[in-house]
């Protein structure tokens, strides 16, 4: 019998790469106004060639603007109405800009079929070397934001981080307190798996995660969080084949929004995609794809979204699986 693992057909806009965290594993970020923000022109250009090309997912990829500076409420803005235009083109916005206010998200809601935002780890002993000059990498920030998005129906995905100092029962915890977020809220979609690889940008010089015990991390976390939130793996970070086939067995089903660019993971690209099929049917799994918001969910979703939804849905060149 087939078994399926889905993703979601994706591309990545970059508002701005810049960002006032330095977190030292990043290998995506640029300081403040180091950057040229990227146009509602060019971001039209690249969305009209992606539009026969069966991707559904626009994910929406953003620095941090300090919520005090004086360019947030033009960052945000700018957020907005690349949502917005992609919405309006026939996509399906998702975004993950970081630390967002209530009133931020829930405005964002109205054009987003989901949101996003990493845990990474919640041990407060991070503030003291990773993140040491990283504000909003402060637990209880990013905890908040778990938080409004169940209160705002907001579909959600997040995740830990593995290799960046954390101890094995850090882990274990973080996935914990996300497994009580959601049977309070119940709207997380998906939580990743995601293992630190080494970059070409980064400052930190070692990731402290072992590739070979990511199978046992992912069964530990199936067996932490309740069913109803799928395990997603990056499959370009996981760089042996048999351990991404062994993290599928371990219980993961989803292997994200593969997009022809990693922006936050530069130096590693994805399999083509016929490359990806042929290894998962080694082992009889079907690559499906599926849409940045799950069925259950639909509901919640504005009259906006849910129309294109459904244009997606009776598309016979784009077959989502609809059961998950």
């Amino acid at each position: 019998m087939t078994k399926q693992i889905t993703y979601s057909p994706a591309y990545t806009l970059v508002p701005t790469y810049e960002c006032f965290n330095r977190c030292t594993y990043c290998n995506f970020r640029v300081d403040p106004n180091q950057d040229n923000w990227l146009t509602v022109e060019n971001s039209q250009s690249i969305l009209l060639e992606l539009q026969h090309q069966s991707v559904c997912e626009i994910l929406i990829l953003s620095g941090e603007v300090h919520p005090h500076s004086p360019r947030r409420k033009a960052w945000f803005q700018h957020i907005y109405n690349l949502c917005e235009l992609a919405l309006s083109m026939g996509f399906l916005p998702h975004t993950n800009a970081g630390i967002l206010s209530f009133a931020e998200m829930e405005t964002l809601k109205k054009v987003n079929a989901s949101m996003g935002l990493m845990l990474e780890q919640i041990t407060p002993k991070l503030l003291e070397t990773v993140h040491r000059h990283s504000p909003s990498k402060l637990p209880s920030l990013r905890l908040q934001q778990l938080e409004w998005a169940g209160q705002l129906k907001i579909p959600f995905t997040t995740g830990i981080l593995l290799g960046i100092g954390e101890k094995e029962e850090d882990s274990w915890h973080t996935l914990e307190v996300i497994a009580e977020i959601h049977k309070k809220w119940h709207h997380i979609q998906e939580v990743i798996i995601q293992p630190h690889q080494l970059g070409s940008k980064q400052t930190l010089e070692v990731s402290t995660f072992p590739i070979h015990k990511l199978p046992k991390m992912v069964a530990k976390a199936r067996e932490i969080l309740p069913n109803s939130i799928t395990l997603q793996i990056p499959p370009n970070l996981i760089t042996d084949p048999r351990c991404l086939l062994d993290c599928l067995e371990a219980g993961t089903r989803d292997l994200g929004g593969i997009s022809p660019k990693d922006e936050v993971n530069p130096d590693y690209t994805h399999l083509s995609h016929q490359g990806l099929v042929d290894l998962l049917a080694s082992q009889g799994w079907e690559l499906v794809p599926r849409l940045p918001v799950y069925p259950h969910y639909y509901n919640s979703l504005s009259s906006s979204l849910q129309k294109v939804v459904n244009t997606w849905i009776n598309n016979p060149q784009f077959q989502p699986m609809l059961s998950i």
